[in-house]
């Protein structure tokens, strides 16, 4: 017995030396942005060119809020006759192609029951804006959900970090309902800091950063290279940034483009949604882990950082975890059972499932505290009572992964929309 609780504790050791370097992220971006600072002060940006962009929205049964983003999309402060909005409306039932057209997006409808998912409907606007306009028209894509808003500098933003070589980037994911309730509030939490506290920490230090399901801009010969859009397991997102780190490419980040996207409130939502994204990274673990993995041997200085990086992302840590935790309650049951004749066991027991709890819940605690503190004011609609309750909650919603990545293991999943019922225009959320 004691061998397992020493294994126990070794694992839970190993684990956390994994992921420690993204606390050295947190120092990398304080001391990063305290350096741009200083130069910002002493040099002037150069002009930038301008670039034909078209904002890619995939949307099914989406006409309570597509209005509103494409409405964000057209005040921007960019050259309107360089920017368009192009929709799939993807197996819609309701009125959104109109809605979409009434607010002077080009759409094409899509009808495929057999090929779902935002994959598909992503590959089939290539095809057309192939067709009708020429695969070079546009010099990039940026692929936006239907529930967002954009700020109106977004493609202004977007434009300078595009003009410094990237072919790839991500940007700033913000909430359109923060304050709804811990669950938004946990999802709202999390993207911030992974703009904030990682994609902005990778970018400093000249490794590749993630996209992640929303806000993403691709160049178009990216997709003429790719031969369209290929990517089509449960979390296409993270395939394509997989892929793209294998090839040896790095995705930017632009920390000025800031988008407002809609989370869940109810635990059922979150469930089949994170349902989902479990399934899908375990999917890109089987196909593509192997490579990936294998790049932190094969490739050269930073990239191989990039590989280390990005295969501790989507490698099942949650299962490692899960294991540790099943393991405790296991040998605190035969501790419990057995107390009469081994005492010291059940104290022992206790011990251990105390020492992974408190470290699991101090760690989310201590990165959720910093992103409330970092970004307080870019938080929307939240009281302050609020902000410091959810903070505490955090924890106790990323917590709520381990029944979802078991389940995971087991259960068939197929991709399912989301609905979304915040109809709001950006000056509202603000």
């Amino acid at each position: 017995m004691n061998f397992i609780i020493h294994m126990n504790t070794v694992i839970i050791t190993i684990v956390s030396a994994l992921y420690v370097y993204q606390m050295f992220y947190i120092g990398v971006v304080f001391i990063g942005e305290f350096v741009q600072k200083r130069r910002k002060k002493k040099h002037e940006e150069p002009p930038v060119a301008l670039h034909r962009y078209a904002a890619i929205i995939s949307a099914r049964n989406e006409s309570k809020v597509i209005g509103q983003l494409l409405d964000t999309v057209n005040s921007q402060n960019y050259p309107s006759e360089l920017l368009d909005a192009i929709v799939i409306a993807d197996n819609c039932t309701d009125d959104t192609a109109q809605v979409a057209r009434d607010h002077g997006a080009i759409v094409y409808e899509r009808f495929n029951k057999e090929e779902v998912g935002k994959g598909y409907a992503l590959n089939y606007a290539f095809q057309h804006i192939a067709q009708d306009m020429g695969d070079s028209y546009y010099d990039a894509y940026v692929i936006i959900d239907a529930d967002n808003l954009l700020d109106e500098n977004y493609f202004a933003e977007m434009n300078k970090t595009f003009c410094k070589g990237y072919r790839i980037m991500t940007s700033y994911r913000n909430s359109k309902n923060f304050g709804s309730n811990w669950i938004s509030a946990g999802y709202s939490l999390w993207f911030m800091r992974e703009a904030k506290f990682l994609n902005n920490a990778r970018m400093m230090l000249g490794t590749s950063c993630a996209v992640s399901g929303t806000g993403f801009l691709v160049a178009s010969e990216i997709i003429r290279e790719r031969g369209g859009w290929n990517y089509h397991l449960l979390t296409e997102d993270i395939e394509f940034t997989v892929d793209t780190v294998i090839r040896g490419e790095n995705i930017g980040y632009c920390s000025g483009a800031m988008l407002y996207d809609e989370q869940p409130t109810t635990f059922e939502q979150s469930w089949t949604q994170r349902l989902r994204w479990a399934k899908g990274f375990y999917q890109i673990v089987v196909g593509y882990g192997g490579k990936l993995s294998g790049g932190i041997i094969t490739k050269r200085r930073i990239k191989k950082f990039a590989s280390y990086d990005l295969t501790m992302t989507v490698m099942p840590a949650m299962l490692v975890t899960i294991g540790i935790l099943v393991c405790d309650l296991v040998m605190l049951l035969m501790a419990v059972f057995g107390s009469t004749y081994m005492p010291h066991l059940l104290q022992n027991m206790l011990s251990s499932l105390a020492f992974w709890l408190t470290g699991y819940y101090s760690s989310l605690f201590f990165m959720g505290a910093v992103t409330m503190i970092t970004e307080r004011k870019k938080i929307r609609n939240c009281p302050f009572w609020k902000r410091v309750l959810y903070t505490f909650t955090f924890p106790l919603f990323q917590l709520t992964y381990m029944p979802i990545a078991v389940a995971a293991l087991f259960q068939r999943v197929e991709w399912k929309p989301i609905r979304h019922e915040v109809a709001k225009s950006l000056d509202e959320i603000r």
